[in-house]
């Protein structure tokens, strides 16, 4: 027990050395030497310029900004157009475009489509009122949709990668036909079908035309 009482405080002792080597050689002086603000004053190196900016010693690495760990994906087929790191990326990245684009797509439609139905000899701001309320019904309707059919397909999709090991063609399309027929489960087997068929067509395209940009 008199060994133990007498090792704690030669370690506290030890440690409390280390702290105070760590700041001398940070601050360049030992901060439990100084009592007043004179005394920080005329300390040699005290208010060195140099060590007080916000952006020094950035030469010798920031730790949280160390991102050698997240090493992009290495599974068989996997590499895109964009670097990803694994199927979050593909999911987070796939969604948010096919949402965009379905976004402006749905909104461009709706645009004309109001231009087309907007009241004969009617004032301006019943007019803008037309177009606009064509742009805010038909856009998000469409980005919506797009979106989360989107967000079905990299999910299953990244499942079927990850059972089998390896991305590629015939995993895309299967994906795709799986993804079209849950969307359209609810409509009966006639539109499940053709869902399955047309984005099982969409999925195989994308995979040929992506297949020959990184080619």
């Amino acid at each position: 027990m008199g060994w133990f009482s007498r090792s704690e405080p030669q370690e506290q002792q030890k440690n409390s050395q280390e702290q105070d080597s760590k700041w001398e050689q940070t601050l360049g002086f030992d901060p439990s030497q100084l009592t007043n603000v004179s005394n920080v004053i005329q300390t040699p190196g005290a208010l060195d310029v140099n060590k007080l900016h916000p952006l020094a010693g950035l030469d010798k690495g920031v730790e949280f900004l160390d991102l050698e760990e997240e090493q992009l994906s290495t599974m068989e087929g996997s590499q895109g157009l964009i670097p990803s790191r694994g199927w979050g990326d593909d999911l987070c990245y796939g969604t948010g475009a096919v949402y965009l684009i379905g976004l402006g797509s749905g909104g461009a439609y709706g645009f004309f489509e109001g231009l087309r139905n907007i009241p004969p000899n009617s004032p301006g701001k019943l007019q803008l009122n037309t177009v606009l309320n064509h742009v805010t019904r038909r856009g998000p309707f469409l980005g919506n949709n797009m979106g989360v059919l989107a967000m079905m397909y990299n999910l299953i999709n990244s499942s079927i990668d990850s059972y089998r090991g390896k991305h590629d063609t015939a995993g895309s399309v299967g994906a795709g036909a799986i993804t079209g027929a849950i969307f359209r489960s609810s409509r009966g087997l006639k539109p499940m079908g053709y869902a399955s068929a047309m984005m099982a067509g969409a999925a195989g395209s994308w995979s040929l035309v992506k297949k020959s940009l990184l080619n």
